[in-house]
């Protein structure tokens, strides 16, 4: 089991920034690939970033490339997520999940979400 709780969430005006946090116990944290995803009022859960275990390799959806950027501290099994120049459609609640090795991705560990609003 691995048990996930995510931080850092807020309210911010738009062109600010935010820096999520998501801790890790359980097993290995570098086993896992750890992904960020989010979820807007009345919308489907959204895929945002993923980071290998190692921290070697690193994907971002393309509405967030270039704004967002997804890291991982392995001894501090912790990951994280630097969201910069955040407009009012990143409002959402943010989710952390954890990835075991295999293929193709499963996220079986979610954590709980953390609010983010970004106003105009």
């Amino acid at each position: 089991q691995v048990q996930l709780v995510e931080s850092g969430g807020g309210l911010v005006q738009a062109g600010g920034s935010l820096r999520l946090s998501c801790a890790a116990s359980g097993r290995t944290f570098s086993n896992y690939a750890m992904g960020w995803f989010r979820q807007a009022p009345g919308k489907e859960r959204e895929f945002v970033a993923r980071i290998s275990g190692s921290g070697g390799s690193t994907s971002y959806a393309d509405v967030v490339k270039g704004r967002f950027t997804i890291s991982r501290d392995n001894a501090k099994n912790t990951v994280y997520l630097q969201m910069n120049s955040l407009k009012p459609e990143d409002t959402a609640v943010y989710f952390c999940a954890a990835d075991p090795p295999g293929w193709p991705p499963s996220y079986d560990y979610w954590g709980q979400g953390t609010q983010v609003t970004v106003s105009s």
